[in-house]
């Protein structure tokens, strides 16, 4: 026999391959004795025998399946328990009780999805112990423990494979050696490798790079990519890897933290990850448009919008260069509005994006966490770097400056020209609608300017209203 088992609160998104199956994460044995199966991103699973299961809260699961994998008491703070299925994402609080809350789930569903009532009847979450959103990089530059960069490792490559993380080629290729590293062992010369790495290609890049067309890398030239040089040019970043690191001397662990280290040049890497739409800019003679669907990545650093299909990013904004809100569903159609600088013919202007998703709740109440967290450790951080973090055994320093982020045509770069944005001007108390340009903020919602780069733009004389 089978019981749901869910949770309220938190973080909500589209759930990565590991969770496209319906898995539940309690069997009854017993009037007072349950088996929890708690799962690793990796999709193994990790059994419990717990007394008590109705009033047992997440902190005291999260404490059980650290002692069953003997993690280090960094575990607490760089995993989180969360509840996921097809249809919704959860990261839960320490004082959540999985169990009573997961009785819930279905009311859930209708509340932050728009699935429908039988995928709702049909939906059963399971219990997941990963990444915690709200776990600093820095703080995980620290690490040296390697069962716990294993599982962090585990759970980046997944979001690379299932593309959640838009990658360049040149990092696909970067961070699919050190998984061939790692799978494979050390590249040897003479031996078939450039075989194993064809039958097993998905392994090592996401799904729409190894698309098979007039060429087995034929779908590399999609938006956003350089021409694919087949499996050539993943074979010859495996065999660089040695190169750099000294293949004999590297433990497991040094590759981990490489791909680790790789990934936190991502600016949407920790992320949770929301489900939404957008409006798509008026095309052609009748000046048709729609909706595109997008994922909603919000990190500590800030707030991402992907492109579902394209694997691109749409928009990328640090908390100091936005305003937003919320709208509700008693309002009007639910929403998260972000307002942040652009341009127009090289005008300066406001711009306001309308992000339509049941989740905007979520949303906004996880951009206000995030917030209120980075002030919190704003004192500590400045602490930290004047006097150097204590560094682990073996552990690497800060990443330095981005490179491929300015890339020109990277996937991480925004393309604001794809979006459909709103602008608005100031005249007197009222705010009027221009063509296409805005003055000032709506919303209260946003960083101090002092602390970030957020301007209000000025009305002049020359603004054309609509």
């Amino acid at each position: 026999m089978t019981t749901r088992m869910d949770g309220t609160e938190g973080n909500a998104g589209q759930p990565g391959p590991a969770e496209r199956s319906h898995r539940s994460s309690v069997s009854s044995v017993g009037a007072r004795a349950a088996d929890v199966l708690v799962y690793l991103a990796d999709d193994t699973v990790v059994p419990l025998a717990v007394e008590n299961l109705p009033s047992l809260s997440a902190h005291e699961l999260h404490r059980a399946v650290r002692e069953v994998l003997q993690l280090p008491d960094i575990a607490l703070e760089a995993f989180a328990l969360w509840l996921v299925s097809p249809l919704l994402e959860v990261q839960l609080k320490p004082k959540h009780q999985p169990y009573k809350l997961g009785r819930q789930w279905p009311e859930l569903l209708l509340r932050f999805t728009d699935a429908p009532d039988d995928d709702v009847a049909m939906d059963e979450p399971a219990l997941q112990f990963r990444r915690n959103v709200f776990f600093p990089r820095r703080r995980e530059l620290q690490i040296h423990d390697e069962d716990v960069l294993r599982l962090l490792y585990e759970e980046a490559k997944g979001n690379v494979l299932a593309a959640r993380y838009p990658c360049d080629l040149e990092d696909c290729e970067a961070l699919g050696a050190l998984v061939c590293r790692v799978q494979l062992g050390p590249y040897q010369p003479g031996l078939p490798a450039a075989c194993t790495l064809r039958e097993k290609l998905d392994s090592f890049l996401p799904a729409h790079l190894c698309k098979r067309g007039h060429g087995l890398f034929a779908a590399l030239r999609g938006r956003g990519t350089k021409a694919g040089t087949g499996e050539q040019g993943l074979l010859n970043a495996y065999r660089r890897v040695q190169e750099v690191v000294g293949e004999h001397e590297a433990s497991l662990s040094t590759h981990y933290r490489a791909y680790l280290l790789k990934c936190h040049e991502l600016p949407f890497y920790g992320c949770a990850f929301f489900h939404g739409e957008v409006d798509k800019p008026a095309q052609g003679f009748l000046h048709r448009s729609g909706r595109k669907p997008v994922a909603i990545a919000i990190s500590l650093e800030g707030v991402h919008v992907i492109d579902s299909r394209e694997k691109h990013v749409l928009l990328g904004l640090h908390f100091q260069e936005l305003s937003w809100d919320h709208t509700s569903p008693e309002e009007e159609e639910s929403a998260l509005w972000l307002e942040f600088d652009g341009d127009n013919e090289g005008t300066p202007v406001n711009k306001l994006l309308k992000i339509y998703s049941k989740q905007a709740e979520l949303m906004s109440s996880l951009i206000e966490y995030c917030i209120e967290l980075n002030h919190t450790a704003e004192p500590a951080a400045t602490q930290e770097s004047m006097s150097g973090p204590s560094a682990a055994p073996g552990s690497l320093p800060p990443p330095a400056q981005r490179p491929q982020l300015r890339r020109q045509g990277s996937v991480v770069c925004s393309r604001i020209q794809h979006l459909s944005t709103i602008d608005y001007v100031e005249e007197g108390e009222k705010i009027k609608r221009v063509k296409p340009k805005r003055t000032t903020s709506f919303f209260g919602r946003q960083l101090s300017t002092s602390q970030g780069s957020y301007t209000v733009v000025q009305p002049t004389d020359s603004l054309e209203q609509g």
